[in-house]
C-alpha cells in the first residue's frame, strides 16, 4: 500500500472508531509501529487528526456547537469566501433554500444585486440580509423562534418545509463525516434539515473546513444525499477525498 493511502485510511479508521493506539494501527496495516509513528506525525500536522501523551489519537467528538455570536466569527474569511462561491452557484429565476447559520448567512449577503431569485430560510438573519434586495424574493418558514440564534425551527417550519419543491438547498453543518454524512448534536434540529434536503432537487452542503470529519450524536443524511460540497481551502486531501470517491463535486475556495 502507498503511503498517501495508508494515510488516508488511517484517517478514515480513527474516525471511524474515534480512537486507536500505534499497536491497534499497525496490526490494522501490517506495518511496523515506526512506520505508523511517522504516518501519524505526517497527518497530525496536516491538521486531521490529533495525538494524545498517551500515543492514543482520537478524532474530535462534536457534542455542542459554541454559541451564535462565537460561531459568527470563527474562520470568518474563510466563510465569506464560501458564502460567495455557493452564491455564485444561484441561477437567475431559481427558488432556493438557505439552512441558518454563520456560513449560510454569507450566501444571503452575495444574492443582493440578484434579481428573479426566491429565498425559503428558516433564519431571520438571513431574511434581514436580504430585506432591501429588490430583486429577491424572501419567504420565511415560520416556526419557533429561538433568539440565541434568530433561527426558526420546529413543528411549524417542518410543516410548510414538507410543501416546498425547490432547485437548490445550501445546508450548513457543525459535523460533516466521510463515513457517517450530515451530523447534528441537537436532535430538536434534525427534522428542518432533512425537509430542506428533500424539498431540494439539489444540495450543496456549505462548512468551513474544521467542520470535515467530525462526528456528532445525529445523522441528518447520508452522504449519497449531497450533490457539491463547498469548503475552504485548507481542508487537505484527507479531508475532501473521501467525499470525492463517493461522486460528490468539492470545491475549496
Amino acid at each position: 500500500m502507498l503511503a498517501a493511502d495508508r494515510k488516508r485510511r488511517i484517517v478514515e479508521y480513527v474516525r471511524q472508531y474515534r480512537t486507536a493506539t500505534v499497536a491497534m494501527l499497525a496490526a490494522e496495516f501490517n506495518v511496523h509501529s515506526a512506520t505508523i509513528r511517522r504516518d501519524l506525525a505526517e497527518i497530525e500536522q496536516e491538521g486531521a487528526l490529533r495525538r494524545t501523551h498517551g500515543g492514543v489519537i482520537m478524532e474530535q467528538w462534536t457534542h455542542d456547537e459554541p454559541s451564535f455570536q462565537e460561531r459568527r466569527n470563527q474562520h470568518l474569511e474563510e466563510k465569506i469566501r464560501i458564502g460567495r462561491h455557493a452564491a455564485s452557484l444561484v441561477e437567475d429565476g431559481e427558488n432556493i433554500i438557505i439552512d441558518s447559520g454563520t456560513t449560510t448567512l454569507h450566501i444571503a449577503t452575495h444574492l443582493v444585486n440578484r434579481s428573479n431569485v426566491t429565498v425559503i430560510t428558516n433564519d431571520m438573519n438571513v431574511a434581514v440580509e436580504l430585506r432591501d434586495a429588490s430583486g429577491v424574493k424572501v419567504i420565511l418558514t415560520g416556526g419557533e423562534l429561538y433568539p440565541s440564534s434568530y433561527m426558526l425551527n420546529g413543528m411549524f417550519t417542518d410543516h410548510v418545509l414538507q410543501s416546498l419543491h425547490v432547485e437548490k438547498a445550501f445546508i450548513g453543518t457543525p459535523a460533516l463525516h466521510p463515513q457517517h454524512g450530515l451530523m447534528h448534536p441537537e436532535a430538536l434540529l434534525v427534522p428542518a434539515k432533512q425537509g430542506m434536503i428533500k424539498a431540494a432537487g439539489e444540495i450543496v452542503v456549505v462548512c468551513d473546513h474544521t467542520k470535515i470529519g467530525k462526528l456528532s450524536l445525529h445523522t441528518v443524511a447520508p452522504n449519497s444525499s449531497i450533490h457539491t460540497l463547498i469548503t475552504g481551502n485548507a481542508a487537505t486531501d484527507f479531508d475532501v477525498k473521501p467525499f470525492q470517491e463517493r461522486g460528490i463535486t468539492v470545491h475549496q475556495v
